[in-house]
């Protein structure tokens, strides 16, 4: 899909924000931690590099440890709501949105450029009568210098019915839309999270009450 950045400024996605809070020293010492893992493996163990180029392969495992270290609250029955990237890194659990901006932290900290994008799922994307209400999903996208693009990737968190990957050429989200029941793709790459679904994380301070009231539309501005 053709994407739409907020800013033309490659730089304004590795910025500090309220919630891609980066300089935090814990999102720091994890962000180092994880390059200085690539590069004892590029140094010492070169055969278990998965990609060539060491951008990609941080990358990896970044996302790998987002997604797989890192409960989804839903899936845990949580009633927690952390949606700064520090406190989903202490605190090991976010719902996607949280998950994202922790994702996007550790990347920028470690100098490659993330973006925060959205979907429109139904939340039950079970009901084929479409009468289950559209809410938005989190996830990201990356800038790969040697690519020279964008590749969308989304670590939620895999279960039963979600399996995402680490990809670069074909995507493999947690929700592939489904057109047909109104589910779409959101073309536009944020720089920190959108305004209407920080107002909905700020709103309340207990899982079950967001559940009640998710966010469904964006406001197609970043709230830095």
């Amino acid at each position: 899909m053709e994407f739409f950045t907020e800013s033309k400024a490659i730089s304004d996605y590795l910025i500090n924000t309220e919630a891609i809070d980066h300089e935090n020293p814990k999102i720091r010492f994890v962000a180092k931690w994880l390059l200085d893992n690539m590069m004892l493996k590029a140094n010492d163990r070169p055969e278990e590099l998965r990609w060539p180029d060491p951008e990609i392969e941080l990358a990896s495992m970044t996302y790998e440890f987002v997604r797989d270290r890192i409960s989804h609250s839903a899936d845990i029955n949580s009633g927690n709501i952390y949606w700064r990237a520090s406190d989903v890194l202490d605190k090991r659990e976010g719902l996607c949105y949280g998950k994202s901006h922790l994702l996007a932290a550790l990347l920028r900290a470690n100098g490659i450029p993330t973006a925060l994008c959205y979907q429109y799922l139904r939340l039950d994307d079970n009901d084929e009568s479409m009468e289950s209400p559209l809410i938005i999903h989190g996830l990201n996208a990356v800038y790969f210098q040697s690519l020279g693009s964008w590749v969308r990737l989304d670590a939620r968190g895999n279960k039963e019915g979600v399996k995402a990957e680490f990809s670069i050429d074909e995507e493999k989200l947690a929700f592939p839309v489904k057109p047909g029941l109104g589910e779409t793709d959101l073309p536009l790459l944020m720089v920190s999270t959108d305004r209407a679904v920080m107002l909905k994380l700020k709103k309340y301070e207990h899982l079950p009450e967001l559940m009640q009231d998710l966010p469904t539309r964006i406001a197609g501005a970043s709230a830095i």
